[in-house]
């Protein structure tokens, strides 16, 4: 009797996870936890957000969404976001590359901590803030490119290393944790989808756009 029982709750249990619960059944995979883990903290972006704002209204940018890099993520991960400044949240999230500093170009060593610097020839990405400034030709990607004027001791040399946000053949539009976005030499590269929506946004605003890339 007890045996049939047993059975008996062992079928319901497999009925009940058989719809469209079934998948929450199923516990999560190790590489699933960590990416959560990994995910971005919003309460975090909040804060950014308000500071962004505050910014942005004062010297009179964009006060409808800005750009934020957090360069703390592992690269593998969307860390590229649009914030939209009005529902205060995530609009949009891409992949994005970072510097390589000294290793080989297009690698992705530095995934889980990228190396930042100012420095001319250092193939670092600069945190800080950025005005995104005229739209231009580039070689790479969907060939779009625009200036980024950096606003802060860390970023001033920006438009003199030639730091550019641009798309790149190499960023994919998909989330790859383990593994990193490839590296290059200090540009904010995204995929040339993201990059087709970011121009749009860009093209369609009225005012100058915040960047800001943090770590």
């Amino acid at each position: 009797m007890v045996k049939y029982a047993s059975s008996i709750l062992w079928l319901l249990i497999f009925i009940s996870c058989s719809g469209n619960d079934f998948k929450a059944a199923i516990p999560d995979s190790d590489q699933d936890k960590t990416a959560i883990a990994h995910a971005p903290d919003l309460k975090k972006l909040k804060q950014y957000g308000d500071s962004a704002k505050k910014f942005c209204k004062t010297r009179k940018l964009n006060t409808d969404f800005y750009v934020l890099i957090d360069l703390s993520i592992h690269s593998g991960l969307k860390r590229f976001f649009i914030w939209d400044f009005k529902s205060d949240t995530i609009a949009s999230g891409w992949l994005v590359s970072h510097g390589c500093a000294s290793n080989p170009w297009s690698t992705d060593f530095t995934k889980e901590k990228a190396v930042v610097s100012n420095t001319h020839e250092s193939h670092c990405s600069s945190i800080g803030k950025y005005i995104i400034g005229e739209r231009g030709y580039s070689n790479w990607g969907i060939n779009v490119k625009y200036l980024l004027h950096g606003q802060d001791a860390t970023n001033s040399n920006a438009l003199k290393r030639e730091i550019v946000l641009h798309g790149w053949d190499e960023v994919p539009d998909v989330e790859l944790f383990p593994a990193g976005t490839p590296e290059g030499w200090g540009c904010p590269a995204i995929s040339n989808i993201a990059m087709r929506a970011v121009d749009a946004r860009l093209k369609a605003s009225k005012t100058s756009v915040l960047l800001w890339t943090i770590q």
